[in-house]
């Protein structure tokens, strides 16, 4: 019985990093892990008919700037802490 619960726990781990990647892929988003924390950021799509999958265009002017597309611009990014980050201990006042 143990063996056979392990063979299937060592199965459904490969299927899940790639049902995990297929689901990133289709979402436009990009992944990111340390120990500290997980982090999605969305991407452009190729399929967008404004910016192609480039993320956005220039604009013109004295100063020409990138103008973000909609497409990945307007997406939140989604962070999940996991550990907390360490802080380093300071014997003086900050002023």
């Amino acid at each position: 019985m143990r063996a056979r619960t392990a063979l299937l726990l060592a199965a459904a781990v490969p299927l899940t990093v790639a049902a995990a990647a297929v689901a990133l892929k289709a979402g436009h988003w990009e992944l990111y892990a340390d120990r500290h924390r997980i982090h999605l950021t969305p991407i452009a799509r190729r399929s967008c008919p404004g910016c192609r999958g480039a993320g956005g265009w220039w604009v013109g002017g004295a100063n020409p700037e990138m103008e973000p597309c909609g497409c990945w611009a307007e997406r939140r990014e989604l962070t999940l802490r996991l550990l907390p980050r360490p802080t380093v201990p300071y014997d003086d006042p900050p002023f």
